[in-house]
């Protein structure tokens, strides 16, 4: 058995048993273990970017790692963007980069590069295999890294030679640790926190404390005491829907957020951080929140969020309060142009149950998330890094992750094209995605960016740089290109009939919409 076989076996005993890949001539012979080993399943990307994003939308949805399989230096820079959304999601995963054997190093060869040095902007824990008797010791080491909580990206690098070589055979992963419970001091603060702060007091929740149950907690915390409760501004994945906690987000842009949080005395952060603007703006302030305001943090994202809040329900006298549940309910649709108010009300109207949607909207999205409250159960996974690029990838992942629930891909069309080979793996693994590409044909959102930094008086450069138009972008044809069936719709009507047929049938479906 050689190096390279014992890791993949080392990898399958760990239950990291779906590889998202892109391999190079140094990862040949792991390739062909792939064929030698039962148990892993192999999605081919056609692009580094893909193979990280899809990495994050399996994590979200399972809470374990996959793997990626990246080609030296240069495809591990290509995954480089989504894996900082990944970092960002605080999700976990296995990257496995090929490296030139061991003796090879020395002559400098074209594809050299400095591997660990790229591995670590990104990455908790690096390390490159020194020998065939090391590999499979390695890769045990990375899928615990990868599995400590709340989720970390571990990255292996593997020589050729030590691939190889004979190896030593698997090794043995060790068991997960359950999230570290938060100490009583932690508890108490939170609670004489809120109890100071009455109704001028805002809990943020992220991570894992936006999962259903712990944000009963939260909204029970809310109806004894009066404080006010929000999620941060980008989720890994949000449990939300008909019979759950209604939940709000920090808003995106500044003024929004500081009228949200306007008065705010307490902030206490559960699996969360205190929240900042994306960016600097001329004479507005980076913190959204009143700088004033005391910040306690009640659980680190690394914390089991869930007996935090139960925790201080308890202490609160909150345990038997009733939380606000959603209540059924769907917008009716609008007929007509295609606003972002129809598109929404589509979306809120005909969303099917138990899906996951994958949101990347930027612009046109910006009521998807207030007209789905009432929608049936459902998860949201957001763009979290702001590496645009991620939204079609995480519907991959997240599609080869629950392969019996419809996955909806809410994407502008800007972005997508940074990343639309994913469509490719969509159509060869057959995943159950419905496509809808936001077709505005410019980057809306850096418009009124443009305006929002204080940039006076743009010329045709500005826009033209800021346009997707001469030519437009074809996203029927480009699906077709990389085997995906589509359409093209131009009023709400149209989407909606779309929509609902993509919803009834299985496989990847793309809706160009016209907006």
């Amino acid at each position: 058995m050689n190096g390279a076989e014992s890791l993949v076996r080392t990898l399958v005993a760990g239950d990291v048993t779906v590889s998202f890949t892109n391999p190079g001539t140094s990862e040949m012979h792991f390739v062909a273990a792939l064929d030698r080993v039962d148990g892993m399943r192999c999605v081919l990307c056609l692009h580094e970017t893909v193979t990280t994003g899809a990495a994050d939308g399996y994590w979200r949805m399972v809470n374990k790692p996959a793997s990626t399989l990246l080609h030296l230096g240069p495809g591990l820079a290509n995954s480089l963007a989504n894996l900082h959304n990944l970092k960002r999601a605080r999700s976990g995963v296995v990257n496995i980069v090929g490296e030139h054997a061991t003796y090879h190093r020395q002559f400098d060869a074209p594809l050299t590069s400095d591997i660990e040095g790229i591995a670590g902007t990104m990455s908790h824990w690096v390390k490159t295999s020194i020998s065939a008797k090391d590999v499979a010791a390695d890769g045990a080491e990375a899928v615990s890294v990868a599995m400590q909580a709340p989720g970390q990206i571990a990255t292996l690098i593997l020589p050729a030679d030590t691939a190889w070589t004979e190896g030593a055979g698997p090794a043995k992963v060790a068991a997960p640790s359950a999230p570290a419970k938060v100490a009583e001091d932690a508890v108490e603060a939170a609670a004489r926190a809120i109890e100071a702060g009455g109704g001028t007091a805002l809990i943020v929740l992220g991570t894992w404390a936006v999962r259903a149950k712990p944000m009963e907690h939260a909204s029970k915390i809310a109806a004894k005491t009066g404080a006010k409760f929000r999620a941060e501004g980008s989720n890994g994945r949000v449990e939300r829907g008909a019979g759950r906690v209604a939940i709000e987000r920090i808003p995106y842009p500044v003024d929004t957020a500081l009228a949200a949080t306007k008065g705010v005395t307490h902030l206490i952060l559960v699996g969360a951080k205190a929240p900042v603007a994306f960016f600097a703006y001329p004479n507005k302030p980076s913190l959204l929140y009143p700088p004033e305001a005391q910040v306690v943090t009640l659980a680190e994202p690394s914390e089991d969020a869930e007996d935090a809040l139960a925790r201080l329900a308890d202490r609160l006298g909150a345990s038997k309060e009733t939380p606000v549940l959603n209540k059924p309910g769907r917008p009716d649709l609008i007929r007509g142009d295609l606003s972002h108010e129809a598109i929404a009300a589509v979306v809120g109207h005909l969303l099917p149950e138990n899906a996951i949607v994958t949101d990347e909207s930027v612009t046109t999205g910006r009521n998807f998330f207030r007209d789905t409250h009432g929608a049936p159960p459902h998860d949201w996974l957001s763009l979290t890094g702001g590496a645009i690029g991620e939204g079609l990838p995480l519907a991959v992942g997240a599609a080869v992750a629950c392969p019996d629930r419809k996955v909806i891909a809410l994407q502008a069309d800007g972005s997508g094209m940074y990343s639309l080979q994913a469509l490719w793996t969509m159509a060869r693994e057959r995943l159950d995605v419905t496509v809808c590409i936001w077709a505005n044909r410019t980057y809306a959102i850096l418009k009124g960016e443009l305006a929002n930094v204080g940039a006076e008086n743009p010329g045709r450069k500005a826009h033209d740089m800021l346009s997707l138009g001469d030519p437009n972008l074809d996203w029927v044809k480009l699906a077709a290109g990389m085997g995906v069936e589509a359409t093209r719709v131009d009023t709400a009507e149209g989407f909606a009939d779309a929509f609902a047929a993509a919803n009834k049938r299985r496989g990847p479906f793309l809706i160009e919409v016209l907006n």
